[in-house]
C-alpha cells in the first residue's frame, strides 16, 4: 500500500528555502533582526515601557537637569542615560522620539505610494484619452512621440503644481517645524532611519523617499537632513569596494571588478553601485550596508553636517558645512560596511568548508 505525503505548508516551505537558511546562518542578519525588533518594540510601546514620560511637564524637575549617564560619577539609577538640560530622561526621550519618527517615516512612505499610484493611473487615463482623439493624418506619426507626451506631461505637471502642491507644501512646512524642535535623542533616531532607508534598496522607492525628504528640507533652510543623507548615500558602494580590496580572497574576479566600479560610483554619490553585490547575496549584503549607512548618517547628524546641494558623496565636499565631520562620517560608514561584509563572508566560507568536510 502506498502513502502520500501531505504538501508542506507555506511557512514550512519558506523555512526550508535558501533565503531562510542563509538568514538563520548569518550572525549579522540575525543580530540586526533582533536589534530591529527591540527598537521597534521600544518605540511602539514607548508609553507603556518607557521609565518616564518626557512630555509630562508635571514630572520634570530642573534640579535633575544634566544628570550624567549610568557609570559616571553623579549618576542616578532612575536615569540610565542621564537627562538633558530640562531634566528629561534621555532614554525615554529616545523611545518616544523613535515612536514619532517611525510614524512620520511610515506615513511618508504610504503617502508617496498612494500619490505615485494615483498620478500614474491619472496619467494612464489621460494618455488613453489622447490616443482616442480624432486627429488629421499628418499629425498621427508625431502623436506618440511628441504631442501625447507633452500634453499628458503638462496636465500632470499642472495637477501637481496647482492642486496637490499646496497641501504638500503645508505638510513639508509642518515637518520642518517638527524637525526644528527635535531633541538630540530624536535626531539620532531620525538619522538612523534616514541611513537605513538610503541603503535598504539602493536607489529604489525607499531610498528616494528619504532623499527627497532631505532635498525638500533644503528649501526650508534645514540642511541637516540632506547632510545625513549625503553621508549615507555613498557608503554602500564605497564600503563594498573597499571590502574587495582588503580581503581579495573572499571575492571572485567579477566581484572585484564590480568593487572597483562601486568605488568610482560611490565617489560621485551613486548608491546603485552596490546593487550587483546585493543582487548576488541580499541576505548578507543588505544588513551590512544598512549598518554602515546608519553609522555615517548618525555621525553626520551629530557633527552638524549640512548639505545645501541635493546630492551626496565626496563629490559635494566642497559645498557641505562641517567638512571634517562629513569626511569622518563617510570614512566611518565605509569602514563599518567593509568590516561587516568581510566578517560575514569569512564566516560563510568557513561554514561551507566545514560542511564540505563533514559531507
Amino acid at each position: 500500500m502506498t502513502t502520500t505525503t501531505a504538501p508542506a505548508g507555506r511557512l514550512a516551505r519558506w523555512w526550508g528555502s535558501d533565503l531562510a537558511y542563509n538568514f538563520r546562518h548569518s550572525p549579522v542578519a540575525v543580530v540586526s533582526a533582533v536589534v530591529l525588533v527591540i527598537c521597534l518594540g521600544a518605540a511602539f510601546f514607548a508609553p507603556w515601557v518607557a521609565p518616564h514620560n518626557p512630555f509630562d511637564l508635571a514630572t520634570l524637575n530642573l534640579m535633575d537637569a544634566l544628570t550624567p549617564p549610568h557609570g559616571v560619577a553623579g549618576a542616578r539609577p532612575e536615569y540610565l542615560l542621564g537627562t538633558d538640560d530640562q531634566g528629561r530622561d534621555l532614554l525615554s526621550a529616545i523611545m518616544f522620539g523613535a515612536r514619532i519618527s517611525l510614524l512620520v517615516g511610515l506615513a511618508s512612505v504610504i503617502f508617496a505610494m498612494l500619490l505615485g499610484v494615483t498620478l500614474g493611473l491619472i496619467a494612464g487615463y489621460v494618455v488613453q484619452f489622447l490616443k482616442k482623439l480624432p486627429v488629421p493624418k499628418y499629425l498621427r506619426p508625431v502623436m506618440p512621440i511628441l504631442i501625447i507626451p507633452i500634453l499628458s506631461g503638462a496636465f500632470i505637471g499642472v495637477l501637481m503644481l496647482k492642486v496637490l502642491g499646496i497641501p504638500i507644501a503645508h505638510l513639508m512646512s509642518a515637518a520642518n517645524s517638527a524637525l526644528r524642535t527635535m531633541s538630540a535623542g530624536n535626531a539620532v533616531i531620525l538619522a538612523m532611519l534616514l541611513g537605513a532607508m538610503i541603503a535598504f534598496d539602493m536607489g529604489g522607492p525607499v531610498n528616494k523617499t528619504a532623499f527627497f525628504f532631505g532635498a525638500a528640507m533644503i528649501r526650508e533652510g534645514d540642511y541637516r537632513i540632506m547632510g545625513a543623507c549625503a553621508a549615507a548615500i555613498c557608503t554602500p558602494p564605497l564600503g563594498l569596494g573597499l571590502a574587495t580590496l582588503i580581503r581579495k580572497r573572499l571575492w571572485s574576479q567579477e566581484e572585484k571588478d564590480a568593487g572597483l566600479a562601486g568605488l568610482a560610483m560611490g565617489m560621485i554619490g551613486i548608491t546603485e553601485g552596490a546593487i550587483p553585490f546585493a543582487a548576488a547575496d541580499p541576505v548578507r549584503v543588505i544588513p551590512c550596508i544598512v549598518l554602515g549607512s546608519m553609522v555615517a548618517s548618525v555621525i553626520a547628524m551629530l557633527g552638524g553636517v549640512g548639505d545645501p546641494a541635493p546630492h551626496g558623496g565626496p563629490i559635494v565636499l566642497i559645498g557641505v558645512q562641517q567638512k571634517l565631520m562629513y569626511v569622518i562620517a563617510i570614512v566611518a560608514g565605509t569602514v563599518v560596511t567593509a568590516l561587516a561584509i568581510s566578517a560575514v563572508k569569512t564566516f560563510a566560507q568557513k561554514r561551507n568548508k566545514a560542511m564540505e568536510r563533514a559531507a
